[in-house]
């Protein structure tokens, strides 16, 4: 018997396809969503660590009429897993104590950790670090510009950022007046 290689291509087609249309198995929801947990879960921060960082970076870059923020675009979850690859442990070390200095700014502010206030009170602490930005002299001055640097890196580097914020359009041809640089 021989084989055409039309057959021998259809055959090998049917085996690659076979698992993708396979039906699930019993528990595959609940195997899924775990597996969907596991990847949100933090993977260098704390949970309590990552909720901060998450509320930090969707203050930076709230959601508006314009385009989603911080939250929506995944910024603390960038920030995760970058940290979690890096091998600086210096700079893992900056982020911790960081967002410690936060809690404490916090607490010498308004008596109580950051994501214990209202939502007034984190703007004021904010605020309070964002201050001190041009020539930082407190850990939380200090933090707050490698907090600012890499929410934004993070936001426009994102789906969001780029698409949603800056309206990016890929390769289409520009059409009208082109506001270019004339370097003439």
């Amino acid at each position: 018997m021989t084989v055409t290689r039309r057959e021998m291509l259809a055959a090998t087609a049917a085996a690659l396809a076979a698992p993708l249309v396979a039906p699930a198995p019993a528990g595959a929801a609940e195997a899924a969503q775990a597996a969907q947990a596991a990847r949100m879960a933090p993977k260098f921060f704390t949970a309590p660590e990552f909720a901060l960082l998450d509320e930090l970076s969707d203050l930076i870059i709230p959601t508006d009429a314009h385009s989603p923020g911080a939250r929506v675009a995944g910024v603390a979850t960038y920030i995760d897993f970058r940290l979690s690859e890096s091998l600086d442990t210096d700079q893992q070390a900056k982020w911790h104590s960081g967002l410690a200095a936060v809690d404490t700014l916090s607490q010498e502010l308004h008596g109580k950790a950051f994501l214990q206030g209202t939502p007034e009170q984190r703007l004021a602490v904010l605020t309070k670090m964002a201050a001190g930005e041009k020539d930082p002299k407190t850990p939380a001055e200090h933090f707050f510009q490698q907090l600012k640097g890499w929410t934004v890196r993070a936001y426009y580097t994102s789906k969001v950022g780029i698409h949603a914020d800056q309206r990016y359009k890929g390769n289409v041809y520009q059409r009208g007046e082109y506001a270019g640089y004339d370097a003439t």
